[in-house]
């Protein structure tokens, strides 16, 4: 099984192997560490060692009770199993020898954004939960914002720092304004009257108030018809559409994890500072 402190090191073909490279592509790190346990007779001491965690981190994520989500964890990881460039791609991180500069050209087949899709919005609640109650930064895109974060038993309410003071954690909420056009037509969109979708808008205002003190907390309201669902949780985003034929929770649901060239964490980031910069704040 080897010491704690000694090096780990897959065979080549270990690296090749169908579930292997699967898990990878999925950025399933569980069965990554089970597959070293299998390959390398590694031990959760070892794996915590070489990727700099805790045993008990490695357990919960070997059991499923923990995800890894963070690009610079991910990093960690590829580096301290000496993972090949192939399987680094696969992984959706860059190459350990490739430079950065010089105007190279980069496969961004290799570093995939998309690393899991939902048929609805409820098939992720647990995962974009977990994220969210380890996460720095929340960011919030959505029409009313009740089935959310507005309301006790919301998606996001109870992942939020319940104590006096806690600032620890940013949370920035757009939501649509409901003295706006945008909104007349979305609730033509959906069924419902202007005035109860305006009213649920104001309803959200009001119970996001009751957070301030529990975290670093803005809200704005936007004037544009909404497309986009957004939840960022740190480097990682849960994006959904609203259309007139569902509502943004019916949507299916795409995790999109920040990679070192892709557009679409990056475009969908610039979208939300653009929707607040343009936006009035209310909170």
């Amino acid at each position: 099984m080897g010491t704690a402190l000694e090096p780990i090191e897959l065979p080549d073909w270990a690296w090749e192997r169908a579930e292997v490279r699967q898990a990878l592509r999925t950025r399933d790190m569980g069965a990554v560490f089970r597959c070293v346990q299998q390959y390398a007779g590694a031990s959760q001491a070892r794996i915590a060692t070489a990727a700099g965690m805790t045993q008990a981190r490695v357990n919960e994520i070997i059991n499923r009770r923990r995800e890894v989500s963070r690009l610079d964890v991910y990093e960690r990881i590829a580096d301290g199993l000496h993972m090949p460039d192939d399987a680094r791609h696969l992984l959706g991180l860059a190459a350990g020898r490739e430079k950065r500069s010089g105007g190279a050209a980069f496969d961004l087949a290799a570093f995939p954004e998309v690393v899991r899709v939902y048929a609805k919005q409820n098939s992720a609640a647990h995962e974009i939960q977990q994220q969210a109650r380890e996460a720095q930064e929340l960011d919030v895109l959505a029409v009313r914002g009740l089935g959310l974060i507005g309301l006790n038993d919301s998606l996001l309410r109870a992942c939020l720092p319940r104590e006096q003071g806690g600032k620890g954690l940013r949370v920035r909420v757009a939501l649509l304004d409901p003295d706006s056009n945008a909104l007349d037509q979305r609730a033509a969109e959906i069924g419902e009257s202007a005035e109860a979708l305006a009213g649920g808008v104001r309803l959200a205002e009001a119970r996001l108030r009751e957070l301030a003190d529990t975290c670093d907390l803005g809200v704005w309201r936007y004037r544009m018809l909404p497309t986009w669902r957004l939840i960022r949780t740190d480097s990682t985003l849960f994006v959904g559409a609203f259309d007139a034929g569902w509502e943004g929770h019916e949507s299916a649901t795409y995790k999109v994890m920040q990679t070192p060239h892709g557009p679409l964490f990056r475009g969908f980031s610039r979208m939300f500072e653009a929707v607040i910069d343009g936006a009035q704040r209310t909170v």
